[in-house]
């Protein structure tokens, strides 16, 4: 039996992280050294390993060179004698930064003037949406940074957020592909959406765009979000559509998933096997508000707990996906709550089980980096509200103001990684005795 909870379900988050290191995935995908040069570009979180993995595997005597952004902080120690052969630099997430801009407008430079015998190699890792910010034509990057926070906070998903994104972007939604003609795009991949789409990681900045300007419109105004009228202007006129699927650009390019949420989740249900816990895979692709997320994770967990249904115990439920947290207003001089949604859904958690015997949950984001902290998520236990109260801590009030990073900072309970060099999103685990 497990004796000790936390220390396996944190277990299982490093067999779900280790499933997705690009180091292990990327030799099967990688295309044979073409004629002509090989140009890395790319942008996400995991964007210094996946360059590190493709320079440790690139046959030496091939020419290779490129870009790649990623997170500031991001960029893992180099592995032993393997050669720079890939220029890698930082930029800010969520909300872009300068950086971010300039490194997308080296990284588009670097697509002129190939020809047919080149070959563009393209990384792309969820988080490269903020990474590679280059501003549709009108729109400041201040502008832009203040639309990417609003998306963040109005409870949009991530398809909805990545539509508006890409028809606000000279890179996004297919058009760095299209800038690479007439080489050929191969583009690798790790997945950190539900459902894998690749036109929807990092907004698809190689891959054509189904969506529409229109698409991109709905969205600003379902949330209330505005752009200067010189911009909705050339939306409404279609004037900054992406390119569409059946474009000609596209023809012979290739897009490999090398890691993707339902792998790592596979991989922690084998860890637990191993363990002798049984495991049942929920789902990978589960969105919604975070603290809602959490209730009906609770009601599944309490019927296991007290019914043995629809799973007999003991055993651990795993999930995955991509949650949203709306961050709630509140009244003029309350402190800003902290914290990302895996916190979130931790308390929405905590809330509903009610201090239920024999259950904890880890929930953290597997790039090791809930929301703008520098935890990965948090830790739930049996005694979580009864501790908290004792100590005057009110999960509803946490709830309340979006402050999951100041209820289980309190409690000891955040899960702190630091940066794991992938990112495959939510990884969610509840243990139930």
């Amino acid at each position: 039996m497990i004796s000790h909870p936390r220390a396996f379900l944190e277990d299982l988050y490093r067999a779900a992280v280790k499933r997705a290191l690009p180091l292990h995935n990327t030799a099967a995908f990688l295309p044979a050294p073409p004629r002509g040069r090989t140009i890395v570009v790319g942008a996400g979180k995991a964007g210094g390993a996946m360059a590190q993995a493709v320079e440790a595997l690139w046959p030496a005597d091939a020419p290779l060179s490129g870009l790649v952004v990623t997170r500031y902080h991001h960029t893992p120690p180099r592995p032993e004698g393997v050669r720079e052969r890939i220029e890698v630099v930082e930029a800010a997430h969520p909300v872009p930064d300068a950086a971010g801009l300039a490194a997308a407008q080296r990284i588009l430079a670097l697509t002129q003037g190939l020809t047919a015998d080149d070959l563009v190699l393209c990384l792309i890792s969820g988080g490269g949406s903020a990474l590679l910010t280059l501003p549709a034509e009108g729109l400041t990057l201040e502008e832009k940074q203040r639309i990417n926070r609003e998306l963040l906070e109005s409870g949009a998903n991530i398809t909805e957020m990545n539509c508006v994104r890409k028809h606000l972007s000279r890179i996004k939604g297919g058009r760095l592909a299209a800038g690479c003609a007439p080489a050929r795009v191969v583009t690798l991949t790790i997945s950190d959406v539900p459902g894998d789409d690749p036109s929807v990681i990092a907004s698809g900045p190689t891959v054509p765009d189904a969506t529409t300007c229109a698409d991109a419109i709905a969205i600003l105004l379902r949330y209330g979000i505005s752009v200067p009228a010189p911009v909705m202007e050339q939306l409404e006129r279609s004037e900054l559509e992406t390119p569409k699927p059946g474009d000609a650009r596209f023809e012979g390019h290739a897009v490999h998933m090398i890691a993707t949420p339902q792998q790592s989740l596979e991989a922690a249900a084998e860890a637990a096997r191993a363990a002798g816990v049984e495991a049942h895979i929920l789902s990978d692709e589960i969105e919604g508000e975070s603290r809602e997320v959490g209730k009906v994770h609770a009601a599944l967990a309490r019927a296991v707990a007290l019914r043995g249904q629809p799973f007999r115990r003991p055993c651990v439920l795993l999930s995955g996906g991509e949650t949203t947290v709306t961050v709630r207003k509140q009244p003029e001089g309350t402190p800003r709550g902290r914290g990302g949604r895996a916190g979130e859904f931790c308390l929405g958690l905590a809330q509903a089980l009610q201090g239920q015997s024999n259950v904890w949950a880890l929930a953290a984001d597997t790039d090791g980096i809930d929301g703008m902290e520098e935890n990965a998520g948090a830790f739930v236990a049996p005694d979580t509200l009864q501790r908290a109260l004792a100590s005057g801590l009110k999960v509803d009030n946490y709830l309340a103001r979006n402050d999951a990073y100041g209820y289980f900072s309190a409690l000891g309970d955040l899960v702190v990684t630091g940066p794991t060099h992938t990112n495959v999103n939510d990884f969610r685990a509840i243990l139930v005795l």
